[in-house]
């Protein structure tokens, strides 16, 4: 039996075509579903099977990967809390490809063992550029046999694999990297900001941080989004406040101090309160801009 894939969003549906076409190389198939029916067709065309429903999908897969947006949807495709929950997730390994808290994660992974499933977390670094070109950056975390037997198959989508220990060690790590890429970024917007209000050459300003030792590949691809207003999304504005709630309770869990991530919050949510939950993170300039009490005239 081959592999499903279950969530065909802003970065699902990249990292599934990739998936396909390996498995079309292989003389195999993969089965999709998702639950807007019309992000399938791009898959049907790459030569995927379109299942009816999530059911079909563990009925003819082996090993299913979930690429959802929180729990209560990877709830309803694994009917969960239902008598059907063993009946899809027995004898197949499910990966759990999203992004929620760790807690969830741990009592999911103990309700899939107990009714003879595996599983795997396996949440992934990266926004849709790198989906599309299969340079993602996956954690992993399992039993060994399960995460030995996963880790092959997430090639097609993911340059580096790092194996994270128990669950939920992967997503541990995803927030702690999120945490990093959040206040990142909002750095990189406020100083787009400082400059701009200073009258300073916005592009050259961007070219000094690209030539200096703070220049990453986040910051080379987020100056030019700046620079252009460009906010069309790789990363939205309200994925990554719910993944910046989620690093907060962890914290808060753990007892754990976030100041930086406290202010990111709150600017976020400002984002989004005006609006602009739909575009990409970048466009966190414009709650910066509008605490200034001024929009950009150039």
């Amino acid at each position: 039996m081959g592999a499903g894939f279950i969530g065909l969003g802003v970065m699902g549906q990249p990292m599934a075509l990739n998936l396909a076409g390996a498995a079309r190389a292989a003389g195999e198939r993969l089965t999709v579903w998702n639950r807007t029916a019309a992000r399938s067709e791009p898959l049907r065309a790459a030569g995927a099977e379109v299942a009816a429903g999530p059911a079909e999908v563990f009925a003819r897969a082996r090993t299913v990967f979930l690429m959802l947006a929180d729990g209560d949807a990877v709830d309803a495709v694994l009917a969960r809390g239902t008598p059907g929950f063993a009946a899809r997730v027995a004898g197949r390994t499910v990966v759990h490809m999203g992004t929620t808290s760790p807690e969830y994660s741990r009592a999911l992974a103990a309700e899939v063992r107990a009714a003879g499933g595996d599983y795997v977390e396996a949440p992934v670094s990266g926004s849709r550029v790198p989906a599309e070109e299969g340079r993602l950056v996956a954690m992993l975390a399992g039993e060994d046999g399960a995460v030995a037997a996963v880790r092959p198959l997430l090639a097609p989508m993911c340059g580096r694999v790092f194996e994270c220990g128990p669950v939920p060690g992967a997503l541990l790590t995803k927030l702690a990297v999120n945490l990093f890429l959040i206040t990142t970024v909002t750095g990189l917007a406020e100083a787009f900001h400082f400059a701009d209000r200073h009258g300073l050459d916005r592009e050259l300003f961007l070219d000094v941080l690209d030539a200096g030792p703070m220049a990453s590949a986040v910051s080379r691809m987020k100056a030019p989004k700046l620079l252009a207003r460009d906010f069309s999304v790789q990363a939205a504005i309200a994925d990554v406040l719910k993944n910046n709630r989620l690093i907060a309770e962890a914290a808060r869990t753990a007892r754990v101090a976030s100041p930086l991530l406290d202010v990111c919050h709150t600017l976020f949510a400002e984002t989004a309160e005006l609006g602009y939950g739909g575009e990409d993170m970048a466009a966190v300039l414009r709650a910066i801009e509008a605490r200034t009490g001024c929009r950009p005239d150039r």
